[in-house]
């Protein structure tokens, strides 16, 4: 599996644990203990914190563009793990130049089947498709 695969595991599993724990501190701090007790490779390290931080710091604009790509749902409605694979998705999206959309939308799907229900690669890819066709594939910054 490539670095940037177990990165975005790693960063999945951090913000899963960070919105189950309130939400305290930030998720980056959080990642930074995770590493103190876990084996990760110093390449996914530096992606997922990088993941991470892009969350953190458009938080805001991620979640809104999120919801406005959901049809008869609410983000806050969502199985936790599915709303933060779509931030993780997003984030990766919008701030991370180097990586496609849908790189970014395939690696969610792989996320959504490793970790979500049955029922959540599919949705994973609806919400994440919907995104990018209504923010434009080379968009940056959500509306």
């Amino acid at each position: 599996m490539r670095d940037r695969s177990k990165a975005r595991g790693w960063a999945l599993q951090v913000l899963y644990a960070w919105e189950t724990r309130g939400e305290n501190g930030s998720p980056a701090h959080l990642l930074a203990q995770f590493a103190g007790e876990r084996k990760i490779a110093r390449s996914s390290q530096e992606y997922a914190f990088q993941l991470l931080e892009a969350f953190a710091a458009h938080r805001a604009p991620i979640d809104r563009a999120l919801q406005d790509s959901l049809s008869n749902w609410r983000l806050e409605r969502l199985a936790m793990i599915d709303r933060n694979i779509l931030r993780l998705a997003a984030a990766e999206m919008f701030y991370i130049d180097d990586v496609p959309d849908r790189v970014s939308i395939q690696e969610a799907i792989h996320l959504a089947e490793k970790y979500g229900s049955n029922d959540s690669p599919r949705f994973v890819n609806g919400v994440l498709d919907a995104l990018m066709r209504g923010h434009g594939s080379d968009s940056q910054e959500p509306h």
